[in-house]
């Protein structure tokens, strides 16, 4: 551990970390930034998942479907930006807080998700207007399932 020490140290001291260290207000804005990333990330994620899972059937998926795709991949890039920068105020500590690694890895799963769900068949079919596969309503659940777990591992990280 560290040689993971001596990497992420001199995080702390880059000119991001020094001005969050130093603002309390320039902390507090980007912690907002990241929370309301997380939720056009969480709102646009669940809208289409519950779509594809059949509620508002009256809304067209090939109209939706890249709308809130391209919305939460605007909330994800936001909150790993801002994310980020958060990371690099207490490097060493998140580093070693096991809901860190968490939130870490399920954002991780939750990429590899959306990756073979825009890669996939199914996702082909909807935006030519046909319905989801059961792969794609699978992928739907499991969606879901790991987005809303890491964002109870994101707020676990400071009860640790």
């Amino acid at each position: 551990m560290d040689w993971l020490t001596t990497w992420l140290e001199p995080l702390a001291a880059t000119p991001v970390a020094r001005l969050l260290i130093m603002s309390s207000t320039a902390y507090l804005l980007i912690n907002a930034a990241h929370i309301l990333s997380i939720g056009m990330l969480f709102g646009a994620i669940l809208a289409l998942d519950l779509r594809l899972l059949g509620l508002a059937r009256a809304v067209p998926l090939p109209v939706i479907a890249p709308y809130l795709s391209r919305l939460a991949g605007t909330g994800l890039a936001l909150a790993i930006i801002t994310g980020l920068c958060l990371f690099s105020v207490r490097p060493v500590e998140y580093a070693a807080n096991p809901a860190f690694l968490w939130k870490f890895g399920l954002i991780g799963l939750g990429m590899i998700n959306i990756v073979s769900v825009h890669r996939g068949r199914g996702w082909t079919a909807i935006l030519d207007g046909g319905s989801p596969t059961t792969a794609l309503r699978a992928s739907a659940v499991i969606s879901i399932v790991i987005w809303v777990a890491a964002a109870v591992a994101g707020r676990w990280i400071g009860f640790l």
